[in-house]
């Protein structure tokens, strides 16, 4: 209860409401009441309202939820500023982000509901290498079946150039916000990611290609089916997961391709007995896209899929959306915040900017070189490539690979 003003009052030992208003984009929400504030202000607000305290140690809870690229770097960097004089610690599924403001790690693995099992602390590191190779080598412990696997350079063009969907300049007024999308087209069997700050228009773009609202101007083809999994998922449905898959799609759940791609990389098997309106929001979000790849489609439109996933669920969903387009010939789009997710669910780029919450500017899409290029010249920050995994690195700020991969226009593929 009570507006922003206020919560942040109570803290000021480090730093002023205003200094806290203005760090944390929060000036336009100041004097609002907390419970009409978004998922990302709310999450702002959250950090904001802990790093103020004085406390000799700082507990931090995924703090990238709801958070759009540009802020997740932002609170990575006050929270690194952070821990150079006090004791931090952080529970984070975006690796790229816990990689960036960590020193070391412990990796927990264990089975979900039963048990969890804390290793020893890391250096990150190597830390993260060991948790994406799936294997532990002083305990002698694999957890995982197959090492997650990254590339060094972008994914090859498709030589099917055959598009799938062409649309024209779309424009879309809400009247305090406007969307304008240059024209594009996606191929056959390719998956699109989308990037881009909250409140430029991404959601909206894929609500148009889902047929939810329309656009004001621009042709777009009507007579392609769309499987559209939307970003804020409601368990409204009155009965088990079993019954709302198997009412989504029948043969698909019947089939033993699905059954091996889909339903045992996500553990649908361990949900299917469960009430929807009693599921967690991972076991949701699981749901959710397991419904959408049920679907008979042309084209399959995911909005944030990798929320309220832990890391270990996000490699499989990203790894699984990624296997049923190529394997069944299908386009993906897929709207994300998380760069391993992207990285490893993408062939193309397309790229959203523009002013947030007033006017949204799509374009593309682009091949992941110049799509990422694009994006990361925006946000300001550059990648490297880990020489053992490939996984990208976020590079210091300002430090020797930072400017020369700038220099060269290099943001992510060097």
């Amino acid at each position: 209860n009570g507006v922003v003003r206020d919560l942040l009052s109570k803290n000021t030992d480090r730093m002023t409401v205003e200094e806290a208003a203005k760090t944390f984009d929060l000036e336009q929400v100041i004097d609002r009441d907390i419970s009409k504030l978004s998922g990302g202000e709310l999450q702002r607000l959250s950090v904001a309202a802990t790093l103020m305290k004085d406390a000799d140690v700082y507990f931090f809870d995924e703090p990238s939820s709801y958070l759009d690229i540009y802020q997740r770097v932002k609170v990575a960097r006050l929270i690194k500023e952070l821990s150079i004089e006090k004791e931090v610690v952080v529970i984070e599924h975006d690796l790229a982000l816990l990689d960036f403001l960590a020193d070391n790690v412990n990796v927990v693995y264990g089975s979900e509901g039963a048990y969890g099992v804390f290793t020893m602390a890391r250096q990150v590191r190597t830390a993260i290498n060991v948790y994406l190779d799936g294997y532990l080598p002083e305990e002698n412990i694999r957890f995982r079946d197959r090492p997650v696997e990254f590339t060094d350079s972008p994914p090859r063009a498709d030589i099917n150039t055959v598009s799938l969907v062409k649309f024209d300049a779309l424009e879309k007024d809400f009247g305090g916000f406007k969307l304008n999308v240059e024209p594009g087209a996606v191929k056959i069997g390719e998956t699109v990611g989308i990037v881009g700050p909250n409140a430029t228009g991404k959601t909206t773009f894929v609500k148009i290609l889902a047929g939810e609202i329309e656009a004001d101007s621009g042709k777009l083809d009507t007579k392609l089916k769309v499987a559209y999994k939307p970003q804020y998922i409601s368990p409204e449905f009155d009965g088990t997961v079993r019954d709302l898959l198997y009412s989504s799609s029948f043969e698909m759940m019947e089939s033993g391709f699905f059954q091996t791609e889909v339903l045992e990389p996500l553990a649908i098997k361990y949900l299917l007995d469960k009430k929807v309106k009693n599921l967690s929001g991972g076991e949701l979000q699981r749901v959710a896209i397991t419904q959408c790849l049920a679907q008979e489609a042309d084209i399959y439109l995911l909005d944030e899929p990798s929320a309220y996933l832990d890391s270990n669920q996000r490699v499989n969903a990203a790894k699984t959306i990624k296997r049923m387009m190529m394997k069944s010939g299908k386009s993906g789009m897929i709207v994300d915040h998380d760069m391993y997710f992207l990285d490893m669910v993408s062939d193309s780029m397309m790229v959203f900017g523009g002013e947030p919450g007033h006017h949204g500017i799509g374009q593309g899409p682009f091949d992941m070189r110049e799509g990422m290029n694009r994006f990361l010249k925006a946000v300001d920050i550059t990648f490297r490539r880990d020489a053992e995994s490939h996984r990208p690195r976020i590079n210091k700020p300002d430090s020797r690979l930072d400017r020369e991969q700038k220099g060269k226009g290099e943001y992510y593929y060097a």
